[in-house]
């Protein structure tokens, strides 16, 4: 079942365009890994697909009600402020809002939910301290686990394990890997090209503002798109456990 549809998407800002005819088909059951440069408009491209930026073309979830757009999708920014001094468990709860009407108070399924994606990221220990007095790393565990608890069929999510130490970044990949295996799809921007080839199932390579490969990491990650695109050699190897893959080089 196809969760997002994007058709000749196009964002132009302050006269320069920075997403380029951006065509893509998202089906539940895939991770899809985002990839490319600074500047490519990974960014752009999950904004625009969101209805948050002005665009060309079309977006399946930018056409919906706000309302049921929030039901559908859960949106993960690079920015990670924590504006408010509550507790993670009442911030949390806020990934529920979409599925409560104005004024009514958590029923028993959203506290279901916000102790699932407490125990997903492993925070439920922090559940009652203060989100502000956190370490960042700790605080974005918090924020994946918001959008986690709002329980939608679709994740986007821009760089979420930029800042996480090497086990909560491999752990924060094989929870979207778990909700994907689920039914669930998840988009997600990386910059850590061993981590998207280990456990995306679909790589999306963008470059000035342009799609230049979608489909399998190993159909993706070829020698010449690595060159020309990131500019450095990278060794790949197969083994038991897995695809290891490893930029080495820089391409000058």
């Amino acid at each position: 079942m196809t969760v997002l549809s994007l058709d000749a998407l196009s964002v132009s800002l302050r006269g320069r365009p920075v997403l380029r005819d951006a065509t893509l088909s998202v089906g539940a059951g895939e991770l899809v890994g985002l990839i490319g440069p600074n500047g490519a408009g990974k960014t752009t491209l999950m904004r625009a697909a969101l209805g948050l930026l002005g665009a060309r073309g079309r977006s399946s979830l930018a056409a919906l009600p706000a309302r049921e757009r929030a039901r559908t999708a859960a949106w993960m920014p690079q920015s990670r402020e924590i504006a408010w001094p509550v507790t993670v468990e009442t911030l949390v709860m806020l990934g529920r809002l979409p599925h409560m009407a104005g004024g009514q108070r958590p029923a028993a399924a959203d506290h279901a939910s916000v102790d699932r994606a407490l125990a997903r990221m492993e925070l439920d220990p922090l559940r009652h301290r203060t989100a502000t007095r956190l370490s960042g790393g700790e605080q974005a565990r918090v924020l994946i686990a918001r959008a986690l608890a709002q329980e939608t069929p679709l994740i986007l999510a821009d760089e979420p394990i930029a800042g996480l130490d090497p086990a909560y970044q491999i752990a924060t990949m094989q929870t979207f890997a778990g909700l994907a295996a689920s039914g669930h799809a998840v988009v997600v921007s990386l910059h850590d090209l061993p981590l998207a080839a280990r456990h995306c199932t679909r790589l999306v390579m963008m470059d000035r503002g342009r799609i230049v490969a979608d489909g399998a990491p190993d159909a993706v990650l070829t020698p010449e798109r690595l060159a020309e695109v990131f500019h450095v050699r990278a060794l790949h190897r197969q083994t038991e456990e897995g695809p290891i893959f490893q930029p080495i080089e820089v391409i000058r």
